[in-house]
């Protein structure tokens, strides 16, 4: 059985997984370790005198430090965090800038304890990005992007590690090594050739054992073999093929170094931390770009999310301890990473074993660890950037859908190869802003559109009116906009809109789902509105967000940029507001023959009671009693048991559902010559929804039981006013119909 456990990151592992760990951890300090100390001798070496001990130190503890700190409060399990190049860079042009000071300015002692505390405000300051949330803004990278960038680090990680494979001398690049095949050294290509193979073929002997140590471990072997033909190879010093000793024995001790540098602390001044400021902002800022896109790279290839800010805070505490400690400072490294994550592991104890392993090797193994040959590292990192190479852009390039996407990863892979990472970084988030304003150009910012004979508002119109709707209501258009409008979406949507200008008195742009709007977007409605004030009509703006994205009041905004100044553009807080004035002004512009609204109707001028005689109406009237409400007031409410029928004389009533925490769902708006509370009325259940006056109303009223005792003899009279109620109550069906219908189609 295979019994299993959950780490801190919350994956779940098998005993096997745990060797990954462990496998994990050692390969990648194998990897980090020899570049930790070629790191520190390029920062210290400007120093002169001991600095190449002391920056071989730094190197060391920097590993050592950063492994074991940073995983434990970072938050991408897997990710390794050592000496990196751009800290190297900085650093190194740091030293050399500090030199040409001078001793008259400034105290050379003070210089290793200025390079510390560069390392020390670069990690302070990156624990403040961490809890600021800059992390995050990483992972709006989309995957052209990101795959661009590993497939360049996949070709950097190649092309620098071909000419250790060939054994070159030190410092040859990528394009000399090829161009000087006299310098090949036969040693190197066998045992890299080796490794590399064992690194194909290792998963197809053995899944218990990840290829990397495999791989290592038959590198090493055939070194030691070849040394039977080459006795050279069994010498240490001076051996170009091997790593080297990493003891510090030959130079400083760990504590008298740190002691030694502190001790000069109290010589501080102003004008020497002047010099390190912008040098640590710098350094601050690649090595958080650096782990975030290795954060990034890392949830490509183990398809799950770290935590940016969570990882930035435990790369600016791991940077504090390196500096505290005199090590180096780091980021989350490309290499040791992908060999972790190659070699099994997941989580972050990996990352952790391997600043155990570096302090291990450092104590108690260091002249083992220098005997690993370097063409071993060499071809194992060339497989591994190979691998990250993403082949499927290839197929991208067919496509012609696709075609923009492979450009992306195309342009990204040709930065970072000719000229650095952190080039192509800039490239990636410049291309990654290209492709959100294509895809925001692309999709459009209108949801929906409705015309007034295919939406309605909610305050219910009479058969008459409803046919003034139905006729003329294309004179209104409601248009449901989403997303951003922006200068990338505002002429897209003035476009849509012509059409709609020239044909419709009334554009309703209904802007709940509007995240923001910029300047540009406002000018476009302010020439929308003046092309619909020139034929007489109105640009109208409904439910607008109480606030855009960058919490800022969106009337507010209107007013700021002017499109709300000349006033011809109407605002109104709901969508049925805007409708409902919309569809007044239709009904009024058909010049419709009715009695003045402040008049209360009488019982015979009610609708459904149209065709009742007057002598219908009269033996009606002693069932009818008649009341009077103030706005605000409840008629009824839900659950009530009641059977009354109401007939609206004058006023409006609203129609409200209850819902949980006292909230409330508007249904419909009725008002003069039209009823309610008809449900109850016909069968006698507790009414469903409350009823609220709008405006002061004046109402008949009709009591089922009254009607019952009093009107059910007279069967005429009965059929007449259940067919009025029933042929209205059909119509409103129809109306509904028609909405949802249209809802659906749009």
């Amino acid at each position: 059985m295979n019994t299993q456990s959950r780490d801190g990151a919350g994956s779940t592992h098998s005993a096997t997984g745990k060797s990954g760990e462990i496998f994990g951890g050692l390969a990648s300090m194998l990897v980090a370790l020899p570049s930790a100390i070629a790191f520190g001798l390029i920062v210290y070496a400007p120093l002169g005198g001991d600095a190449v001990a002391i920056g071989a130190l730094a190197g060391i503890v920097g590993a050592i430090t950063l492994g074991l700190v940073a995983p434990i409060f970072g938050g991408a399990p897997g990710i390794i965090t050592a000496p990196c190049a751009p800290a190297a860079a900085v650093m190194g042009a740091l030293a050399i800038s500090l030199v040409a000071v001078g001793p008259g300015e400034l105290d050379p002692e003070l210089i290793p304890l200025l390079l510390v505390l560069a390392g020390m405000i670069s990690g302070i300051l990156q624990f403040f990005y961490g809890i600021l949330g800059g992390g995050s803004i990483i992972k709006f990278i989309p995957y052209p992007v990101v795959a661009g960038y590993l497939s360049g680090v996949g070709i950097i990680i190649f092309t620098s590690q071909l000419p250790k494979f060939l054994g070159m001398p030190k410092g040859s690049g990528f394009f000399q090594a090829l161009g000087e095949p006299a310098l090949w050294q036969n040693p190197s290509i066998i045992v890299g050739a080796v490794a590399i193979l064992a690194m194909v073929y290792a998963g197809r002997i053995t899944k218990l054992v990840p290829a990397p140590i495999i791989a290592l471990g038959c590198g090493v072997a055939v070194y030691f073999g070849l040394s039977f033909t080459y006795p050279g190879l069994l010498s240490l010093d001076g051996n170009p093929y091997i790593i080297g000793a990493i003891s510090s024995g030959d130079g400083p001790g760990f504590f008298e170094t740190i002691v030694t540098r502190w001790s000069a602390a109290g010589q501080l001044d102003l004008h020497a931390l002047g010099l390190i400021l912008v040098p640590a902002l710098t350094l601050s800022v690649l090595l958080s770009i650096d782990t975030l896109k290795t954060g990034v790279i890392l949830d490509a290839l183990t398809r799950r999310s770290h935590n940016s800010n969570r990882e930035i805070v435990g790369q600016g505490l791991g940077n504090i301890a390196a500096a505290l400690t005199g090590g180096m400072p780091g980021a989350g490294t490309m290499g040791p990473t992908l060999v972790n994550v190659t070699s099994g592991g997941r989580t972050r104890l990996s990352g952790i074993l391997n600043g155990a392993f570096a302090l291990t090797a450092f104590l108690l193994i260091g002249d083992l660890v220098a005997w690993i040959p370097v063409a071993a590292l060499a071809g194992i990192l060339m497989v591994v950037g190979v691998r990250m190479i993403d082949r499927e852009m290839f197929h991208l390039l067919l496509q012609k859908s696709t075609l923009l996407d492979f450009m992306v990863i195309f342009l990204v892979v040709v930065t970072a190869v000719a000229a650095d990472l952190m080039s192509a970084a800039g490239v990636g988030v410049g291309f990654a802003i290209l492709l959100f304003l294509r895809e925001q150009i692309r999709s459009s910012v209108v949801r929906r559109t409705l015309f007034g004979n295919e939406t309605f508002s909610k305050k219910r119109r009479l058969p008459d009116a409803m046919a003034i709707l139905e006729r003329d209501g294309r004179q209104t258009v409601v248009i449901e906009l989403q997303g951003p409008l922006f200068f990338g979406t505002a002429d897209q949507l003035l476009s849509e809109m012509r059409p709609l200008i020239a044909g419709c008195r009334y554009i309703i742009l209904h802007m709940k789902r509007v995240s923001s709007l910029d300047f540009t977007a406002a000018h476009r409605l302010e020439q929308i509105e003046v092309q619909l004030e020139e034929q007489d009509g109105h640009l109208i703006l409904a439910d607008l967000p109480r606030s855009m994205s960058s919490g800022m009041s969106f009337q507010d905004y209107l007013s700021q940029v002017g499109l709300l100044a000349g006033g011809g553009i109407r605002l109104f807080n709901e969508l049925d507001s805007a409708l409902s004035w919309a569809e007044d002004r239709t009904i009024q512009a058909a010049e419709i023959a009715a009695p003045p609204q402040e008049q209360a109707l009488d019982l015979s001028q009610v609708h459904i009671l149209s065709g009742l005689s007057p002598d219908d109406i009269t033996m009606l009237r002693p069932c009818v009693t008649e009341q009077s409400f103030k706005s605000g007031e409840k008629i009824f409410s839900r659950g009530n048991e009641e059977d009354e029928l109401f007939l609206i004389r004058r006023g409006t009533v609203k129609i409200m559902l209850p819902l949980k925490d006292d909230r409330h769902h508007h249904i419909v708006t009725f008002g003069r010559g039209d009823f309610f509370g008809d449900m109850s009325f016909l069968d006698n259940a507790p009414r469903s929804a409350d009823a609220v006056v709008e405006e002061d109303c004046e109402l008949y009223v009709i009591s089922r039981a009254d009607f019952d005792l009093k009107v059910d003899d007279a069967q005429q009279i009965t059929e007449k006013f259940f067919t009025g109620l029933c042929t209205t109550m059909a119509d409103r069906l129809r109306q509904a119909n028609l909405e949802i219908r249209a809802l659906q189609e749009s």
